[in-house]
């Protein structure tokens, strides 16, 4: 839990830092001091690297430029000074403890939601895009994490859907849904952020995909329509689907459910959209069109409105 409410912290520093570098009548002076900043990074690749986003953000947060280190992976695993430290996701920035940052971080630190040492402030997995390096590739597979009512996670599935149909993702490519949904009261039941209606329809959700994947997205692209419709039975049937299926089938979508969560979990997920590429790399819609094969991905087809690329979370 720690972890994502650190998470929630930082995100909130970086939406006021973003904001605050937009608005320049409203700026304020940097102070002369500079924070010092040790990133540890894969260097030379196209993630897992510096974070020009979180630099940002952290400076208008601290009101003060960074001084930053960058030490390669490699060389952080051999060197004594980093262990006790979780390399396995990166970048891993580790903030210097001076007093300014002792001051701003201050209540968080003092509730322990930010991992702190003598040394450093420690903001693990808080970047948008990074890799999971000790995590087994998945070839030729996008994972996208969303909750079936969050109008972000439907607009990442209908700009996923409008590439599909102008063949703007390669065929190869195998694209999984996953739910993001917590433990409920009972062995079966679950909790996710929009109420009961969502999980069941998540659940719904993950029925057909898991038994008529060929309908899945026709499915998604009827439901989307009016993401907090209640008349799944219609949807089901416009996508050529008998609604008796979900009756049928709902304790393997139960099933699917409960592995979803566990995935999430494992990737720190928890937001709606989240996307993981070939089971290592942590994107999001903005930043997937700079991977090679989804170029097209955020591209408008010729002569249609295009759907939006969602900026925000639920």
């Amino acid at each position: 839990m720690k972890l994502k409410i650190s998470a929630v912290i930082l995100a909130l520093v970086l939406v006021c830092g973003l904001a605050f570098a937009q608005n320049k009548n409203n700026a304020k002076t940097k102070t002369n001091a500079k924070v010092p900043v040790t990133v540890i990074a894969m260097t030379g690749t196209q993630f897992g690297g510096v974070d020009a986003g979180l630099n940002q953000g952290l400076e208008n947060f601290f009101e003060a430029s960074l001084d930053i280190n960058v030490v390669d992976r490699q060389d952080a695993l051999k060197d004594p000074k980093y262990q006790g430290f979780n390399l396995d996701y990166m970048p891993l920035y580790l903030v210097h403890r001076t007093k300014l940052v002792d001051e701003k971080f201050k209540e968080p630190i003092e509730k322990g939601y930010l991992r702190t040492t003598k040394d450093f402030v420690v903001l693990e997995k808080q970047t948008g895009n990074g890799v999971y390096a000790n995590k087994q590739a998945k070839p030729n597979q996008l994972e996208l994490f969303v909750m079936s009512q969050c109008p972000y996670g439907v607009m990442a599935e209908n700009k996923i859907i409008e590439a599909k149909k102008a063949g703007l993702i390669p065929e190869n490519v195998d694209i999984k849904v996953r739910f993001i949904v917590s433990p409920g009261r009972t062995a079966d039941t679950f909790a996710s952020l929009h109420g009961t209606a969502e999980w069941e329809e998540d659940v719904r959700q993950a029925i057909v995909q898991l038994k008529y994947p060929k309908k899945f997205w026709k499915y998604l692209e009827e439901f989307n329509k009016d993401y907090r419709t209640t008349r799944w039975d219609v949807v089901a049937e416009k996508a050529g689907l008998n609604p008796n299926i979900f009756r049928k089938y709902w304790k393997d979508g139960v099933k699917q459910l409960k592995e979803d969560m566990k995935v999430a979990q494992e990737y720190n997920v928890s937001g709606s959209p989240s996307l993981i590429w070939e089971g290592r790399v942590s994107t999001n819609m903005g930043s997937i069109s700079t991977i090679p094969g989804f170029e097209g991905l955020n591209q408008a087809p010729a002569g249609n409105a295009a759907a939006q690329v969602p900026q925000g979370q639920c």
